[in-house]
Order: C-alpha cells, then structure tokens, then sequence
C-alpha cells in the first residue's frame, strides 16, 4: 500500500518555499482544512469554522501549528504509524480545566501572537490562504507584521503531484474499476437505487480491507441517478424510493478518498437493451470523453482537455445537451485546483490530475457521462480503466 511519505512532504516543502523566494515572504500560513492536510500530511478531523487551526510554515525552520484540543489523540496515533509531519503544535482546550490549564478558544489571537514571537516573525511579511477572525485580532496586535492574501498562487502549490500520490490515485481506481464491475452485476430493475448504492459502497469498504489494511479508506460517494432523473447532474432531489425501471439509462459515480487523495469513476450503464436514441447520446460521450482524456497532454492548454470534448459534442449537433465543463483537478480535494478547466488558457504541466468526465443531458431520456481519472504526461495516463464500450454496459 502506498502510503505518503517523508519524500512528498520534502517535496512539498520546497515548492512552499520556492513560492516564498518569489512573492518576498517569510512564512506561509495555512488555516483551511484541505491547505492544512497539505502541510502537514494530517487528515483534519474538526470544522475549522467551528475549531480553528493553523499551521505556520517558516522559510526557514520547522512548521508549527495551533490545534484544538479534539485533535490530540488522532494526532498522537498518525505520529506512532508515522504518517504525520508535525512535531511542534500548541493545543488550545474546549473549557477550563481544574490543574494542567490551557489556551481556551477566546485566547487563539493571544496563542497566535506568542507562536509568532517564538518563530521570529513578528516583523514578517506571511501568505495566507485566508484571514479568519482570530488571526486577523492577532496580526493587529503586531502592526509590523503584514499578513498578504495570497490563495491563487498558493492553489498553483496543489497542481503537480508526486509520483507517491499518483501511485495512490492508480490504487484507488484500481478499487473503483472492481466496484464498477460489482455494479454490473447487480443493477436491474425494481431495485431500489439508494439501496443498490448502499450495497456497493459495503463492498467497497469490505474489499478495501482485503487490499489496504491500516489505510486511511473513505467511501466520498456510490451514487446513481436512473431514468429521467439522470438527466439532471446532481440528480432531481427526490430520490428516497427511486427505482430502477427496464429501459432507464444510469449514470453513476464512484469516489473514493484513499489516504487523503480523491479519485473519480463514472460510467453509464443501461437496464436492458439500449434504445436507437440511448445508444447515439451514449456514443457520442464516449468518444467525447475519449477526446478529452487524449489532451491530457503536457504542454498543451488546459483549456484544451474541454474544447475538445466540446468539439466532438458540438460536431455530432448535440451541444444543447451540455450542462457544465469537461473536468476538474483531482487530489486532496474531490474538486481540486485548478478548477476553471473551460477559460485556463495555461500550459498543462506534467503530472498534474484531472477529472475527465463530458456528459450530454436530454431532459426526459437521461443522462450520458463517463468520467476518467488522467494523469498528464507526453502520453497521458488514464488510471480508471473500466470498459466503456456500450456492449459492456448494456446490463440484461
């Protein structure tokens, strides 16, 4: 099992601190969730509106970070299986204790500002992905520290991943290919189509056990949209009692988070044979999302993996049926930077992970999208590898 290591945090560090040389700052801070898991490898387990945390990323030095206090055992754990890379947090608590007392959450500005005395960086010039209450009161108290808000270069830290993370995403579509295979074998009609999800994302987990034990496996999504429904991205809203009827085409999706990095697997699938209409609005997703895994290229624009999806769509008279862009980026986030595929204009650059997944929607028949998880390279890398051939879909 490939799990991150020492090398990505390495790695990270020094993508981190060449963006500090060339925007002139002295320390990086990260308050978010997801910017937070970057640094320190730590799967953040509170609401950060609700208890917030910090991490702070010197040019120079070792990080530190503020944590509520909620955190303390997980954390104790991710560093026994040495899966963490912080050594140096304060805790702040939940209430006051009788003896052993701590920080409370009203004093996170004062906690902030002693962190800062201690790093040297009271007269810095800091990045941040963002200025939530406590750390603005605490950068007021130290007027000649300037917090810079910093969020779309610090989102470009995010583009690339390392070839650790990328051999994670390959197991985990490797996972969600079989599952693909699961749902197969069990869509018909009559069935309810909350209750097939459920079943399939019971077996995700049980053979993820058989795969991955002591890994980090969370089941984001096993969703299906059957019939007119599937027409609709997102699904109508009503979908407590759905069934699968003989005729309907579905749409499904797979998302697995395999320690901390997300995939996406999406096919459609039909409950008997495939209508003359079915079968034309599937072909032409196909071979749109077959266009679009195919300009996963580096060098070439991101901008490009969408128009030439929307290419084959417009060509084949179907571009009334598109409903939102080609694709995403993948990576700690189900949607992960960059997420403006259809106007970045940019060169894609080697390694980066995208989320190939067309659709056309025809109001009343369904929806048709198959989403490919691609890698970029000279020759891109498309890790979800179930067949998309509309024989193989075809479910009788």
């Amino acid at each position: 099992m490939a799990f991150l290591s020492h090398k990505v945090r390495d790695s990270r560090l020094s993508e981190m601190r060449k963006l500090m040389e060339r925007l002139r700052f002295d320390a990086i801070i990260f308050t978010a969730a997801d910017f937070f898991q970057y640094a320190t490898n730590f799967h953040v387990d509170v609401q950060t509106w609700e208890r917030p945390i910090m991490v702070v990323i010197p040019r120079n030095g070792e990080p530190h970070a503020i944590m509520n206090e909620l955190s303390t055992h997980h954390m104790m754990m991710a560093r026994e299986r040495g899966h963490v890379w912080l050594e140096n947090i304060e805790f702040y608590a939940e209430h006051p204790k009788v003896s052993q007392r701590q920080y409370l959450l009203p004093q996170l500005p004062e906690i902030a500002v002693e962190l800062f005395k201690k790093m040297g960086l009271t007269t810095s010039r800091i990045g941040v992905d963002g200025i939530p209450g406590f750390l603005g009161r605490a950068a007021a108290a130290l007027p000649d520290m300037k917090l810079v808000p910093s969020l779309s270069d610090l989102r470009s830290l995010r583009w690339v991943k390392h070839e650790e993370e990328i051999e994670v995403m390959r197991q985990a579509c490797s996972l969600s290919d079989w599952l693909q295979e699961r749902y197969r074998e069990n869509i018909r009609p009559g069935r309810l189509v909350q209750e097939l999800d459920y079943q399939m994302a019971t077996l995700m987990v049980e053979e993820g056990a058989k795969r991955f034990p002591g890994a980090n496996l969370e089941v984001l999504r096993c969703w299906t949209l059957s019939g007119p429904a599937s027409a609709s991205p997102h699904g109508d809203g009503a979908s407590c009692g759905a069934k699968i009827s003989k005729g309907d085409v579905l749409v499904n999706i797979v998302i697995p988070r395999l320690n901390g990095i997300v995939i996406e697997n999406e096919r459609t699938w039909f409950a008997g044979e495939a209508s003359a209409d079915q079968r034309k609005y599937y072909e032409v997703a196909r071979a749109a999302n077959e266009a679009a895994t195919g300009a996963a290229v580096a060098g070439k624009a991101v901008s490009g993996i969408d128009a030439a999806a929307q290419d084959v769509i417009e060509k084949a008279g179907c571009s009334q049926y598109i409903r939102h862009r080609t694709g995403h980026g993948m990576g700690i986030l189900g949607h992960e930077y960059p997420d403006d595929m259809a106007f970045n204009n940019r060169a894609l650059l080697k390694n980066e992970v995208y989320s190939a997944e067309p659709g056309i929607y025809v109001y009343g028949l369904g929806g048709f999208r198959i989403d490919d998880t691609v890698v970029v390279g000279e020759k891109p890398e498309i890790l979800t590898k179930y067949p998309r051939n509309i024989e193989n879909q075809i479910v009788s």
